[in-house]
């Protein structure tokens, strides 16, 4: 929504009543048309004094209607609008403005500070500069050289200051577009690149366990008659595959409040990458039972994170099996110096899991595993 300086500058701002008041406010400047119409009134039982107030209203209802389009463009976040568009304003205005100078003399010169600011609206600075220059000299000169008018020079005054007055609202208002704008292109931005990191980790989290359902099914159709109890035994691996890939994906369309651990895998592959070490990740998880995944899945986590941030490495390494994951890098070590809390969370939720965490120096890096006897 935008709301609306008196002086017809359209300003954009969030939606609020004063917003959807600002034509009132912006109406209020007609005032200033007041004059040319009371001489109009004055004179109204003359055809010219009844031209004049009729030319008056119109070129308020114009001016009017001028200023609501513009501010109807600045909400759809147009700057400038056509420059055809922009020539048949002009002319509407000057012509106006003209016919009332001709009806009513030099009061109807008071259209010159309206068509100075619609000017400004319409054009960018150096063409409406220009033509604000010329109405203001114009307004000079008509005042010194036309017999019974008087000197113009508040008038070429206002005519200069409203339009300078307008340049920087509109200024104002094209980097408040700017910034809309670059807000919506990142924003735009931010979508796809979720877009993108969330198809990429359910593939690694969906991939290899569908691959596997897949074979173990085929597999288990053959058997029903060969092998009955063989067959019983991998429908049942089936089911346990299905339910641990069901978890993971409600896990990941959660928003990740939850580890999984193929959506840490994925993750590691792509910190591991931004950080310039090459990832040597297993392709599957399926193997490890249901009650060690979240705790794989943070092992993975601690032990990628400490060497990407300590050890300089330019190699890590991540094994895992049905009862246990290492992480291993070839780096200085510095890995397992860490002293913050996530190896003593890590070590608490291995414990709560029947299973311990191991640390060793290697020649060269270092190595953290959870194993499970």
């Amino acid at each position: 929504m935008t709301s609306v300086n008196p002086m017809s500058g359209p300003v954009l701002q969030q939606e609020q009543p004063l917003g959807r008041r600002g034509p009132w406010f912006a109406a209020i400047w007609l005032f200033f048309l007041l004059d040319p119409f009371l001489v109009g009134w004055h004179h109204r039982g003359t055809v010219a004094g009844v031209l004049g107030m009729l030319l008056t209203v119109a070129f308020g209802a114009t001016y009017m209607w001028l200023w609501l389009q513009l501010r109807a463009d600045r909400a759809r976040l147009r700057d400038e609008p056509p420059v055809a568009s922009s020539l048949l304003w002009l002319a509407g205005l000057v012509t106006l403005g003209l016919l009332m100078v001709v009806a009513l003399g030099q009061v109807g010169t008071t259209a010159a500070v309206y068509v100075a600011v619609a000017t400004m609206m319409l054009f960018p600075f150096v063409v409406g500069a220009a033509i604000v220059v010329g109405i203001a000299a114009l307004v000079v000169v008509t005042g010194e050289l036309v017999p019974g008018w008087d000197r113009s020079i508040g008038l070429a005054f206002s005519v200069c200051a409203a339009s300078l007055a307008i340049f920087g609202i509109r200024s104002m208002l094209r980097r408040n577009i700017d910034l809309i704008r670059a807000h919506e292109e990142n924003a735009e931005l931010l979508v796809e690149n979720e877009r993108t990191r969330f198809a990429r980790d359910l593939h690694d989290i969906l991939g290899h366990s569908l691959t596997v359902i897949t074979v173990k099914a085929e597999l288990a159709g053959r058997l029903m008659d060969a092998d009955p109890a063989r067959a019983k035994a991998e429908i049942a691996d089936l089911e346990r595959l299905s339910r641990d890939a069901l978890a993971d994906v409600r896990r990941a369309v959660e928003g990740y409040r939850d580890l999984t651990l193929p959506g840490e895998l994925a993750r590691a592959r792509a910190a591991l990458e931004a950080a310039e070490i090459q990832a040597v990740l297993p392709n599957t998880t399926e193997e490890v039972p249901t009650d060690l995944r979240e705790l794989f899945a943070w092992t993975v986590r601690e032990g990628v994170t400490n060497v990407i941030r300590h050890s300089h490495a330019r190699t890590c390494r991540v094994v895992i099996s049905p009862t246990g994951v290492e992480v291993t890098d070839d780096g200085d070590g510095a890995a397992g110096e860490t002293t913050g809390s996530g190896l003593r969370g890590l070590r608490e939720r291995a414990a709560a899991a029947g299973a311990t965490v191991v640390t060793r120096s290697l020649s060269p890096g270092f190595s953290l595993s959870v194993v499970r006897a």
